[in-house]
Formats: structure tokens, C-alpha cells, sequence
């Protein structure tokens, strides 16, 4: 069963053509990894899923109905969440406030502030904290844990480890793998190919606004995505 079909999905900004054909199917429970280098058009593309960002042509289609023309707000509630690269929090709220707030929009589910909490432990003394006085792992911890509030069937998921300490990754990439234990389903932008080959079940490489390689995980070794990643080889399709 497919949750999600990107097929065919064009996004401009302008006279550049960020995301060009491109089609991906995402099954429940699955992790996609989505690596590139800067300007490969990955997080166009996450955006334009959540519907932050226009479609120029394509379809998005979200179990069974195509959501391209759907606002941003109401693919949110149908299940379709977005932490964006930034993380982009309310500064000046707490944790706690920024995680109930996502809960006011959401969807009912197994997502509160005692599970968000204990899949991201590292919140528990810093819940009275203001967001703008974390450091970045705590930050990334609450943005995620913000979109989970909202019970999301698709969690997408915006350069994860950018800017983080190496401690911080390890303690956000811990969390991560609780999270696609319990079956979440995942599209993750990584420029972290170890990370990204170790957590995900299939693995897609951009390359200007095209997916160059797509495939199973464990078919792929770091050499061959490294040189999708720059253009070195090309474009193949691995069976899943």
C-alpha cells in the first residue's frame, strides 16, 4: 500500500526550475532518505509536499487523493507534517507552549507531551525553557517534537543534523531511531550519507532538481551515492 505518490512533480521559484519530474512513492512505516548537495532541490521538494511551496506541474497524491492544490494548513490536518530546516521555533514561547500549540492543529493520536517527551528525553528539564535559550539539539528536539504533536501519518523532515554538534546529532539521531522503531514514516533530508544510509530503508539522491539514484538502502554503498550526490555517474535505479 502506498501513503504517498509524488509523481511527475515540477516546482519553480521564479525562472529556476528547483524540482524537475520528479516521482517517488512512499509506502506507512518506511524511512526515504533524501540526499544531495545545496541546491539539489530537496528541501523544495519537502515543502512542496506540506504545501508550503507551489507545484508547477505534477501530482502529490496523499493515500489516494491528489492534495496539490490542497492548502498547507489542511494537508496538516490530513497528516502531512513539516520540520523545516531552521527548526523555526516561537522564540520567545516555551517548549512546552511551541509543543501545544502544534497539538491545537492537529489530529487525535498516540502523539501528547508525555510520549514527545519520552522519545525525546532530552526536553524533560527544558520544558519550562524559553525555545530561544536552547541549544541547537534541544531546539531540533522541539521542532520535531512540535510536528509529532499534530499526529502526523507523514513526518517530513528538513536537514536534521545541519549546524548541530556532533553530541547533539548523536542524541537527535537516538530519538530518531525510537521513532522509526514505533513504524513513523519518514522523508528525511540528510547531507549526512552515513547518517542517511544507516537509518533509512531506501535512499534517494538529487541532483539538480532530478532524483538521479533511488533504491534500497542496503543495495547501496557510500561510494555509489557519493557519486550520484556529485554527478559522477549516471542516473540508475536500484530495485527496491
Amino acid at each position: 500500500m502506498t501513503l504517498l505518490s509524488v509523481e511527475r512533480l515540477d516546482a519553480r521559484h521564479g525562472l529556476l526550475h528547483a524540482v524537475r519530474g520528479v516521482t517517488i512513492d512512499i509506502t506507512p512505516g518506511e524511512t526515504l532518505a533524501l540526499v544531495g548537495a545545496n541546491g539539489a532541490g530537496k528541501t523544495t521538494l519537502l515543502r512542496t509536499i506540506a504545501g508550503a511551496h507551489k507545484p508547477a506541474a505534477g501530482r502529490i497524491v496523499f493515500e489516494g487523493a491528489d492534495v496539490a492544490a490542497v492548502p498547507a494548513h489542511a494537508r496538516l490536518r490530513a497528516g502531512i507534517a513539516l520540520v523545516p530546516e531552521g527548526r523555526r521555533l516561537f522564540a520567545g514561547m516555551t517548549v512546552k507552549e511551541n509543543l501545544l500549540v502544534a497539538a491545537a492543529r492537529g489530529r487525535p493520536g498516540p502523539w501528547n507531551l508525555d510520549t514527545v517527551v519520552e522519545a525525546f528525553p532530552l526536553l524533560r528539564q527544558r520544558l519550562n525553557s524559553r525555545a530561544g535559550n536552547l541549544s541547537g539539539g534541544e531546539q531540533q528536539a522541539t521542532a520535531i517534537g512540535r510536528a509529532l504533536m499534530s499526529n502526523p501519518k507523514l513526518l517530513l523532515l528538513d536537514e536534521v543534523s545541519l549546524g548541530l554538534a556532533p553530541i547533539a546529532v548523536e542524541a537527535v539521531y537516538r530519538s530518531l531511531s525510537t521513532l522509526i522503531a514505533g513504524g513513523t514514516t519518514i522523508v528525511l533530508v540528510e547531507q549526512d550519507i552515513g547518517r542517511a544510509l544507516g537509518v533509512a530503508v531506501r535512499v534517494a539522491c538529487m541532483l539538480e532538481g532530478r532524483v538521479v539514484l533511488e533504491g534500497s538502502a542496503k543495495d547501496m554503498t557510500r561510494e555509489e551515492v557519493t557519486e550520484a550526490y556529485f554527478g559522477l555517474r549516471r542516473a540508475r535505479r536500484f530495485a527496491s
